[in-house]
């Protein structure tokens, strides 16, 4: 019986990546509390010899030469037949046979591998999301839900919820349909490992042009800001480590071709790529793209504010269809922007100050 116990401890740390060691202190501990519970006996000693195949299981009582508590005590006369020279007072180990401690040991056994098996499977399980964290996965739409409009995804073995609020607005799931998601967070639960995943976080933009932009990969390229309005558009401020390395033109490929097969997976989102720049006024006007800007002003009374002027017919075009082109540009510059025409006259109300 032992030989075929430890070779079952054998096969599960080969096939389910569970330690021998990790399953013998559990079933140590659980043999422990069952001849506690079922025997009654608080001082026990549980040793399992995996080299040596071998139990030995005992308890510990104190000879007594008359007995009150049988729990804890046994009668000096008997305590003798475990150790010749013991005396009133002694503490005494008496073994366990394989058959008063076999049963225990077996259904203490069968529970701890199987507990031991769903903490490894959920260890591995969860050391796999935690490796995919903040990356893109592909999944497959397994169901919709018609009312709250949530999601469940495949994610290779797992299923995941895609939450109506982490959609796209106007994007149509469909089932068996495959889309790529932006993994936000793992979260830890009873249940097992849930992935936190979106597909209108920034992140998802961010590694969609690592992932098609070799010169970002490289890290010659690099990525310093986005700002997005998912299933409308984004605004990315790259820079480049090298002179001769264009970033802008890296992003945007040959005759747009990187940039492209972006749109497409986001569904025809405009993406903007502008230079970043270390200078407020020229950060901020690349920003403003694709509208042109006359001059930057920096307000002193103001933190990071400004006031952006371009040429009137320019105007609607630097604020853009209910002021998102601005409000990204406030957002991806961190600077409130205040845009005025050239002329000073606004044909109707002045515009408001947009803010990050």
């Amino acid at each position: 019986m032992n030989h075929d116990f430890f070779e079952a401890l054998g096969l599960l740390e080969k096939e389910k990546g569970i330690p021998a060691e990790y399953l013998i202190e559990k079933i140590r501990n659980a043999i422990s509390i069952a001849i506690k519970r079922d025997l009654g006996s608080e001082d026990n000693i549980v040793d399992i010899d995996p080299q040596n195949e071998t139990f030995y299981v005992a308890v510990r009582k104190t000879a007594v030469k008359e007995v009150e508590d049988p729990m804890c005590e046994i009668e000096l006369a008997v305590a003798r037949k475990y150790s010749k020279n013991a005396a009133e007072g002694d503490i005494v180990e008496i073994p366990l046979q394989t058959k008063e401690f076999g049963r225990i040991a077996a259904q203490s056994a069968k529970h701890v591998i199987r507990q031991g098996i769903r903490e490894a499977e959920k260890g591995q399980l969860l050391a796999e999301f935690q490796s995919r964290q903040h990356d893109i996965v592909t999944a497959t739409v397994l169901r919709c839900d018609p009312i709250k409009g949530n999601v469940a995804l495949e994610i290779g073995t797992s299923e995941a919820i895609l939450p109506k609020n982490e959609q796209v607005v106007g994007e149509e799931l469909r089932d068996g349909m495959r889309i790529k998601v932006y993994v936000v967070d793992v979260v830890s639960s009873e249940k097992g490992p849930r992935l936190m995943i979106s597909r209108t976080h920034s992140g998802l933009v961010k590694r969609l042009f690592e992932m098609n932009v070799p010169e970002i990969y490289d890290g010659v390229v690099e990525i310093k800001g986005i700002s997005r309005e998912a299933g409308s558009r984004t605004k990315l401020a790259v820079y480049s480590r090298d002179e001769d390395v264009d970033a802008v033109g890296a992003c945007i490929g040959p005759k747009g071709a990187r940039v492209s097969s972006i749109v497409e997976e986001l569904g025809g989102e405009k993406i903007d790529v502008i230079k970043y720049s270390e200078d407020p006024a020229e950060y901020i006007s690349a920003a403003l793209s694709p509208a042109t800007v006359l001059s930057v002003e920096e307000l002193p009374d103001a933190p990071r504010s400004c006031r952006v002027t371009v040429p009137d017919h320019q105007l609607s075009l630097a604020i853009g269809n209910k002021g998102q082109n601005v409000r990204l540009a406030a957002r991806l510059t961190g600077y409130k922007i205040d845009i005025r025409p050239e002329s000073g006259f606004y044909g109707e109300d002045e515009p408001e100050t947009i803010e990050e």
